[in-house]
């Protein structure tokens, strides 16, 4: 349940939209290829952002709501990079040019700003009603947390076109290869045409979707508070666009990334069943946020160094 007032949630949201604004509108109004260093600059821009928004939610809230707000952001932040991999797989798979990359994802990104809402206001409200589906989303957590330490590379070529969603669209609407533009939509001949520009942004957002169902329930265990999570996923997933393109040509060489995420899921998942279980019984023991903060950059940390190690190691081969 969210404890502040509707003026804190209308200030928010129109902050979002102005950025939003401004990034296409202005900053990023014509197709171009973002380069590494712009990349970055951007990057450190939204994280910037979402500190001094921390900040004032220190002095403006309280200690504990900034907490958690930093603790979901960097959850949330590391969840997400997973997202940036199956970017590169959909945007090679559909061979879009890197000028016309930043727009699709600008228009993915406001699709999942209202899914993750969406997700976020059901989440709660379900944990308000029926206290016990914390255990769910723990075990949820972990099951995914273990199937994703022990799952096997795949070799199958990556092929979007057996995604349900997009077999259901390419039903509904004709798809046309012919862009020229880097438009989402074309008419030819007096029909529209969907462009293969739109598949991809379609695919995004399934994409996200599936995402969402990790992420959404693993923030949730570290607040309840509807404006601190939506504020967190939001920031985070603002800055994700430039983060891909910061990191686009250097994520092969996270090694170990799948292992430290499979860590982060589970332990989430073993703290929201403890905790649960703890207030359930009337014990005075819960894993506290700091402790989830800790492990999370922990477990970041260990997998970048052994990333960059396992990197020089096959660079002396």
């Amino acid at each position: 349940m969210s404890d502040e007032g509707i003026g804190y949630w209308i200030g928010f949201l129109v902050f979002v939209v102005i950025m939003l604004m401004l990034d296409l509108g202005v900053f990023h109004k014509k197709n171009h290829t973002v380069r590494v260093k712009e990349a970055i600059l951007w990057s450190g821009f939204w994280i910037l952002l979402a500190l001094i928004f921390n900040v004032g939610v220190y002095f403006f809230l309280d200690h504990t709501k900034a907490l958690e707000f930093f603790t979901a952001y960097v959850l949330e932040k590391s969840l997400s990079v997973d997202n940036l991999f199956v970017f590169l797989l959909i945007f090679g798979y559909f061979n879009i040019k890197p000028k016309y990359q930043h727009r699709i994802l600008f228009w993915g990104i406001i699709g999942a700003l209202v899914m993750r809402a969406v997700f976020i206001f059901a989440g709660v409200a379900l944990i308000q009603h029926f206290s016990w589906i914390m255990y769910i989303f723990g075990a949820f957590l972990i099951y995914t947390g273990l199937h994703m330490l022990f799952e096997k590379e795949k070799t199958e070529k990556f092929d979007p076109n057996k995604n349900i969603i997009i077999r259901l669209f390419k039903k509904i609407m004709p798809v046309t290869d012919h862009n020229p533009e880097g438009h989402f939509f074309v008419r030819k001949d007096g029909v529209l045409y969907a462009t293969t520009f739109f598949v991809t942004l379609l695919f995004i957002e399934a994409s996200d979707l599936i995402f969402a169902v990790d992420s959404v329930p693993a923030v949730l265990s570290i607040s309840s508070d509807t404006f601190i999570i939506f504020t967190s996923n939001v920031f985070a997933i603002l800055g994700l666009r430039s983060l891909y393109f910061a990191l686009a040509g250097i994520m092969k060489y996270f090694y170990y990334l799948k292992y430290a995420l499979a860590g982060i899921l589970s332990f989430i998942g073993i703290k929201m069943c403890i905790n649960e279980f703890s207030h359930y019984m009337g014990y005075n023991f819960k894993i506290h946020n700091l402790v989830s903060l800790g492990v999370i950059i922990g477990l970041l940390t260990i997998s970048i160094i052994f990333s960059i190690m396992k990197k020089k190691k096959l660079n002396h081969l």
